[in-house]
């Protein structure tokens, strides 16, 4: 059997012997007790993030979008709308990727270079998708913040306006809209964010909600603080995860929707601007003679969708805690 040292001259607790080797496990134990520290909930995720192939993969596709989308200026060969290539195009032909060396994708039906029409749709598509993924989250964000926060007779109507909104489709509420606002990028967006905000108010209105009966909540209210510095002060910071992640997925059918607005002939512009949906629009009478019109464009709109749709994805599960794993 173990026997303990004799007391240590000092006054402070009795050292374990060297020869108890279950004591210098405890020691030991105790000692990386002390020196683990808390992480918070981003992050956690974000340490989540970076062991997940997944989300590193949608990271990439997000990162090399935007980088096309701001280095555009540097990157593309041609104006957004300058049409360098006019004279190779005739009624029954369309150069394609490799016919003409200056071109290596080749030239669309007017006569401008499809690289160049890629990269400035690059950035087209995100100025659209960030831009209408802000007006919805802070519309989306206004409503659901005052029906979580107060209740109440103030949150049976907002909720009720909400739910009309939730019952016409998002697509043509972004339509009707967009009719009525002109056919402008400004009025594209506009849509966009109108459509997306039931989904961001329904989304903090319940995540207010279950913070409601927080014992943080309690104290507050037992200290006399108002109902709106609670909601504002308190209750919102930590219901945000939540909308984050949603805005993310959110960007990749804000992309989508541009396109398919575009593709409506709702987008604005002169038929020769760089933007992917009206790319597809204009590409329609000429798929017999060349179909990479479309099918360029349309892998970049499929692309820039999943790499949004994989990362926010991976956001979710990183800050659910119901599916963390060790």
């Amino acid at each position: 059997m173990s026997q303990m040292l004799p007391p240590n001259p000092s006054g402070g607790p009795d050292l374990p012997d060297p020869t108890d080797e279950a004591a210098v496990e405890l020691t030991k134990d105790a000692g990386k007790a002390r020196n683990t520290r808390g992480t918070s909930l981003w992050g956690d995720a974000f340490r989540r993030l970076r062991k997940n192939p997944v989300a590193i993969a949608g990271a990439i596709i997000v990162l090399l979008f935007v980088l096309v989308a701001i280095l555009a200026p540097i990157l593309a060969p041609y104006p957004g709308d300058a049409l360098p290539g006019r004279e190779y195009i005739t009624p029954t032909h369309i150069p394609g990727p490799g016919e003409l060396p200056q071109f290596p994708l080749g030239l669309d039906k007017f006569g401008g270079d499809e690289l160049s029409k890629l990269i400035w749709g690059a950035q087209a598509s995100l100025t659209i998708g960030v831009v209408s993924t802000i007006f919805g989250l802070a519309g989306g964000m206004l409503l659901g913040a005052l029906a979580g926060g107060f209740g109440g007779w103030v949150e049976s109507v907002i909720m009720r306006f909400v739910d009309i909104m939730l019952s016409i489709p998002s697509l043509l509420l972004a339509v009707s809209i967009a009719a009525i606002l002109g056919q402008t990028p400004m009025a594209v967006m506009i849509a966009i964010g109108v459509a997306q905000v039931p989904i961001f108010a329904r989304l903090l209105r319940s995540s207010m909600i279950s913070q409601r009966s927080s014992e943080y909540v309690l104290a507050a209210r037992s200290l006399g603080l108002s109902r709106g510095t609670i909601a504002v002060d308190h209750m919102l910071p930590n219901s945000m995860g939540p909308v984050i992640v949603q805005a993310t997925l959110t960007l990749a059918t804000a992309v989508i929707d541009a396109a398919a607005l575009s593709f409506l002939g709702l987008g604005g512009g002169r038929p020769e601007t760089a933007e992917w949906g009206r790319m597809l629009t204009y590409a329609q009478d000429s798929l017999a003679i060349a179909p990479q019109l479309a099918f360029f464009p349309g892998l970049c709109i499929a692309i820039t969708a999943l790499g949004f749709t994989l990362f926010g994805e991976s956001l979710r599960e990183a800050l659910d805690p119901k599916s963390r794993t060790k």
